[in-house]
């Protein structure tokens, strides 16, 4: 299957696509669609490139009668089409222009996918905000660009942009998408302050942890001073996408596309390559990707951010989401989280949660919070903004919409706190003194090879394999069974001294002669059987062996019940990452020093 349908099968720009499409014979659909290709410049030196994109028009809009306008594009692997949902919703019942396009090196636009980098997609987008905006000169009924085509004369105009400043092609546009189709929102407002609202979903806040995850030596956010540890099917499936089935599907009308590196900048084929043996992402990858993240331009976001990221995300998980809110913030950005339930790694959500097929705000939780964020920011009503921060519980019962089984919360992180203690004895407990003395040794993977095994990212084998560790590979501790629901939602954090008698053969040569390993917690059930929490894996580059180590977990949202225990695993290779080149035997010393910390909320 291709990646389209599994990676990308839960981003906002797929579930837009499947149920609107059909209009009953004889009815008023309440808008027009029309396809254009637009003539923009792109990258340091002004690339043209012809973009592809399907506008929908509201009915009854005029130069009498202004609407605000929503720019929408795919999520990696899609296109336009995956946008109709999005389109036809919003201007057909809710009074939006919305200009749907295929970004760039996707869908039948020209140019490379560029990872939405500022200079190259953030510029793009810029030239269609112009066009809703007004300007002429943009937009073509052909990808030749013979044939022009008017700018509208009935999108909302501003007076001045987020910087103060009056521009003449100014409309009052919102932006909306799903994953690939999430991180454009950024790098497009990073560059065009003309942009009002954004939405963006189960996107990244730094690409190169997203690939290349290190979680520890974070310096802000989830970036690491460290190399991290490569993704080995998500990028394998991202580059597959993009080098291959792209070009085989939609043949590039754009011959540049295929020289270097088949449709990604020249760094990408190389650096991967590289990157795939040694387990570490090169200077270059690291620039690429860092480039392209809010992470490197958060100051320029200056507009209201309403941020979704998926609980069960092996690709961009919930520490994603929290950076950027957080940074935010900090910074006085007006930013709302939602933690929901579908992700890249999960499902296609749960009922009365979102369905953008089948858009019903009143019967469905994140649709209603996402137009009441469009018409407060777009239309100037005062619509309900929602709590700061909300998140799904999957252990609530509810029918219809999926509300009450939010919780919600005026800032994050929520929580208090626990520490569990790293026993010798090989027990996770409550109390510091009856963390007995004692340790245990395991040895790390060779030549980047896996020792645990279970579900494959970014492929749907939930359920085909056993979770598995090898033995003398792995380090474990579990609780007693619970007497009440231990319900945890955040980041857990793990601070242990990791230890070896040879390090000093190895870490001299640098990240490559640097231990990874793999901390994971488990559910486990009164009948022995142990699930990995949302398939949540935190790989950490140890660059000082002997000293204290702070591994930031994925955050999760779950319920442990009662009769069930908790399991840290501290593994020393993963099926689903390149791991150390070099063996290396590891000692962890029980005792009190060495905490689990869960944010245990009521």
């Amino acid at each position: 299957m291709r990646l389209t349908r599994l990676a990308a099968i839960t981003a906002i720009t797929t579930l837009a696509s499947a149920g609107l499409a059909a209009t009953p014979a004889g009815a008023d659909p309440g808008y027009t669609v029309t396809t254009l290709h637009f003539a923009v410049t792109a990258g340091p030196s002004n690339q043209h490139c012809d973009v592809i994109g399907d506008f929908y028009t509201p009915a009854g809009a005029s130069s009498t009668h202004r609407v605000p306008a929503v720019l929408t594009t795919n999520g990696f692997g899609g296109s336009k089409d995956g946008q109709a949902g999005i389109g036809k919703w919003l201007a057909g019942t809710q009074d939006y222009a919305v200009l749907s396009y295929s970004g760039l090196g996707f869908g039948g636009s020209g140019c490379k996918i560029t990872l939405d980098d500022p200079d190259w997609d953030g510029k793009a987008a810029s030239q269609l905000v112009s066009f809703l905006g007004g300007q002429d000169g943009i937009a073509f009924t052909d990808a030749a660009h013979t044939q022009p085509v008017a700018a509208p004369d009935y999108v909302v105009r501003d007076a001045v942009d987020h910087d103060g400043v009056a521009r003449e092609h100014d409309p009052r546009v919102g932006m909306v998408g799903g994953s690939y189709g999430g991180e454009i929102q950024f790098a497009a407002a990073s560059v065009d302050k003309r942009i009002d609202a954004l939405i963006p979903l189960i996107t990244w806040n730094d690409l190169s942890y997203s690939l290349t995850p290190n979680n520890t030596a974070q310096t802000t956010g989830v970036t690491s001073s460290v190399p991290g540890s490569a993704k080995v099917f998500w990028a394998s499936l991202f580059f597959f996408e993009g080098a291959v089935l792209e070009n085989l599907e939609r043949p590039p009308n754009d011959p540049s596309r295929l020289i270097g590196c088949p449709n990604f900048p020249d760094v990408v084929c190389p650096g991967l390559a590289v990157t795939a043996l040694q387990g570490f992402p090169t200077d270059d990858v690291t620039a690429l990707t860092r480039h392209a993240s809010v992470a490197s331009y958060l100051p320029q976001i200056k507009v209201p951010v309403l941020l979704g990221q998926g609980q069960h995300d092996t690709l961009f998980n919930l520490n994603e989401a929290a950076a950027t809110y957080q940074a935010l913030k900090a910074q006085g950005t007006p930013v709302k989280m939602i933690w929901q339930a579908w992700g890249h790694s999960g499902n296609g959500g749960v009922t009365g949660e979102v369905d953008l097929g089948n858009p019903d705000p009143a019967a469905q939780y994140e649709v209603g919070r996402f137009l009441n964020w469009f018409d407060h920011y777009l239309k100037d009503e005062p619509t309900d903004l929602g709590p700061d921060f909300a998140y799904f519980r999957p252990w609530v019962p509810y029918t219809g919409n999926a509300a009450p089984a939010y919780a919600s919360a005026d800032a994050f992180p929520v929580g208090t706190p626990s520490k569990l203690y790293l026993s010798g004895n090989g027990s996770l407990v409550a109390d510091a003194s009856q963390a007995t003395s004692g340790s245990h040794s395991m040895t790390t993977t060779l030549a980047g090879l896996p020792t645990s095994f279970g579900t494959v990212d970014g492929i749907s084998t939930a359920g085909l394999f056993p979770d598995a560790n090898l033995p003398g590979t792995y380090l474990q501790w579990t609780s007693p069974a619970l007497t009440d629901d231990l319900d945890v939602a955040g980041s857990p954090q793990l601070n242990v001294k990791i230890t070896s008698p040879t390090a000093w053969l190895t870490q001299g040569l640098g990240p490559i002669g640097d231990p990874v390993v793999y901390a994971k917690v488990y559910d486990v059930g009164p009948d022995g059987t142990q699930t990995l929490i949302n398939d949540l894996v935190a790989p950490s580059r140890v660059a000082d062996l002997g000293k204290p180590v702070k591994i930031t977990l994925p955050a999760f949202v779950h319920r442990f019940a009662p009769g069930h225990q908790v399991r840290l695993i501290l593994a020393g290779g993963d099926l689903n990452y390149r791991g150390a080149m070099v063996p290396i035997p590891l000692t962890v010393a029980g005792g009190s020093g060495q905490t689990l910390t869960l944010p245990l909320v009521d």
